[in-house]
């Protein structure tokens, strides 16, 4: 029997899941030659929300973060994932953006995509695998794991029929709440390998304390790779530790080997990370959540809907809120909670909670109810259907909602030659996802008059290591009559 491969999101998931996405890259860069000797099969590091956090939060061009990755960590295959026609936002977009897009990260490293669409309609990701294949990348068609009343194990097979018909190079089984049980996953890996000839990979999260035993079934049924991740950026509400596997697969046939010395010092290394980006994480976030299996909330957006609530104040609320989202979800026909739809139904329900169920309605909730995003699973609640229409002023299509759109590149070059910003396609796309985000960060600044700071003689505290190898130290610096104080890093030898 071979052995099972282990791909490891630590770079990606991971801190998404445990700490809002808010891992920079040099945070990333000191353990990615690390990871690439591992003998990982794959490195998840970017897509999902870290293109968001890079440009809105961490001052960054995640292409840039890309092809540092990739030149830090060569060998092992970067995989990332992308919302089918949604790209890595809310919306629909036109397909040549969407190839454009997938053109961009191919040339800056990318190697595997992870495909998906958060209503599971196959019609939203026919162009974005092609566009993998035309670039001689790996297709890896997903698909997204719920219970519901119109959700089996036999649906979800012939959904991975249709994707590898559509010229997906492997199957994922993405179960981003961390619901799935072992039996089903016993079962749902038999049938895909029963019924399909692509490789399958399992992606789970262990919010409710399921994923570990998933993976052992999966493995006994014959699943090719299982993703991990690395502790504290592990458990919870992301994916299975890497050293957690290891043991629980210890004499099983299909353990793979791995050095768990080189494991240990990355476990240590990412422990002061954690310490790092405390601010973003969550002792909730830590804990098993059987609460998980009534609401099904994937770990990524539990992880960030605490941090909204509590910008929102409304920290107390999170219980009501969480419980009102399996009403919003039915209403809206049954889908599945993955990005973008988890964020709309959590928005939808966060406004339930706030203003009265169905008083205001979100626009992209109104948009899944006219079927702006595809086919729902099941059907759209008649009154909630009837509200929004005569709200809107929209009737609800049946069409691929790529089909009602024009072509999109042109229009953003343009616009980003308008605003004094760089016209290629790798600018454009991110300006046609993020415009203001992206305009803050690349276009240029007027050079500001050179500042003659005094630095005071008050006594500053003495450097500090930080988990991350770095020394820290706080100066008081005086501008322009203001006393300030600045945080300084440097590097410790």
């Amino acid at each position: 029997m071979k052995p099972v491969l282990f791909n490891n999101t630590v770079l990606r998931d991971g801190h998404q899941s445990m700490a809002a996405t808010r891992m920079t890259t040099q945070q990333m860069l000191p353990a990615a030659p690390i990871l690439d000797e591992m003998g990982f099969h794959g490195l998840e590091t970017w897509g999902g929300a870290t293109i968001d956090a890079c440009l809105r939060f961490l001052n960054e061009n995640p292409f840039d973060r890309l092809r540092a990755l990739k030149k830090a960590a060569p060998k092992t295959p970067q995989i990332m994932l992308l919302r089918g026609q949604n790209i890595v936002q809310y919306a629909s977009f036109p397909d040549d953006v969407v190839e454009a897009f997938v053109r961009c990260m191919c040339q800056s490293g990318m190697d595997v995509i992870r495909i998906f669409d958060a209503l599971n309609d196959v019609r939203n990701l026919r162009t974005a695998v092609k566009a993998v294949k035309q670039c001689g990348k790996h297709a890896r068609g997903e698909l997204c794991y719920t219970i519901s009343p119109v959700h089996t194990v036999e649906s979800f097979v012939k959904l991975g029929v249709e994707l590898e018909k559509m010229g997906a190079d492997s199957l994922g089984i993405k179960d981003m709440s961390g619901i799935l049980q072992p039996q089903i996953a016993y079962r749902f890996v038999k049938e895909l390998k029963r019924q399909t000839s692509l490789p399958v990979i399992l992606h789970t999260h262990d919010t409710a304390g399921l994923g570990a035993a998933s993976y052992l079934a999966a493995i006994e049924a014959g699943v090719d790779c299982v993703e991990v991740s690395i502790s504290p950026f592990a458990n919870g509400t992301s994916q299975p530790d890497t050293q957690r596997m290891l043991a629980l697969l210890e004499g099983h046939p299909r353990c793979p080997q791995f050095d768990t010395k080189r494991l240990a010092e990355l476990r240590n290394y990412f422990e002061g990370v954690y310490k790092e980006l405390a601010k973003f994480t969550s002792p909730a976030n830590e804990r098993v959540d059987s609460d998980i299996l009534i609401y099904q909330v994937p770990g990524g957006m539990l992880s960030n809907f605490r941090t909204q609530l509590k910008e929102q104040g409304m920290s107390e609320r999170f219980d009501e809120v969480v419980h009102e989202i399996p009403v919003v979800r039915a209403a809206l026909g049954w889908i599945p909670l993955v990005t973008p739809t988890s964020q709309i139904v959590g928005t939808q329900a966060m406004m339930n909670v706030k203003f009265g169920r169905w008083k205001m309605i979100c626009q992209p909730a109104q948009d899944i109810a006219l079927g702006r995003y595809g086919a729902t699973p099941g059907p759209i609640d008649p009154g909630l259907l009837a509200q929004v229409e005569k709200q809107s002023g929209k009737k609800a299509t049946t069409e691929r909602p790529a089909d009602l759109l024009e072509p999109g590149m042109k229009k953003y070059r343009e616009q980003c030659a308008a605003k004094g910003l760089a016209d290629t396609d790798e600018i454009a796309v991110l300006f046609a996802m993020f415009p203001q985000q992206v305009e803050d960060l690349f276009k240029p600044k007027a050079a500001a008059p050179p500042a003659v700071p005094s630095v005071s003689n008050l006594p500053a505290p003495a450097p500090a290591l930080l988990g991350n190898g770095h020394g820290a130290q706080t100066l008081y610096v005086t501008l322009g009559g203001k006393r300030h104080e600045v945080f300084v890093e440097t590097l410790a030898s």
